[in-house]
C-alpha cells in the first residue's frame, strides 16, 4: 500500500470528518472509498465517450425514426415548466 500526504480544504475535511462519523469507519477508509468511487465513476464516463465516438449515428437516428409519434400515457407527460424542447418536438 501506497502512503500519499494530501493536503484537504478545511470544509472538505469537515465533510470527510462527519461522513466517517456517521458511517462510524475511519477518515482514512472515507477518504479511500471517496477516492475509489470517483475514479469509478470517472472511468465509467470516459468508457461512455468511448463508446458514443464509436457509435452509428445514421443507425441510431434510423431506429428513431420506427418510434411511433404518439401522446404520452396519463402521469407520464412532461409538464411544460419542466421541458427543455419546444412545442416541435412535444
Amino acid at each position: 500500500m501506497t502512503s500519499y500526504a494530501l493536503r484537504v480544504p478545511d470544509h472538505i475535511m469537515e465533510q470527510a470528518r462527519d461522513a466517517a462519523t456517521e458511517d462510524k469507519v475511519s477518515i482514512n477508509q472515507m477518504l479511500v472509498s471517496f477516492i475509489a468511487e470517483g475514479l469509478g465513476h470517472r472511468r465509467g464516463l470516459k468508457m461512455m465517450r468511448d463508446r458514443a465516438s464509436r457509435a452509428d449515428m445514421g443507425a441510431v437516428l434510423a431506429i428513431l425514426e420506427k418510434v411511433p409519434d404518439v401522446p404520452a400515457e396519463p402521469g407520464d407527460e412532461i409538464p411544460e415548466s419542466e421541458s427543455s424542447f419546444g412545442p416541435a418536438m412535444r
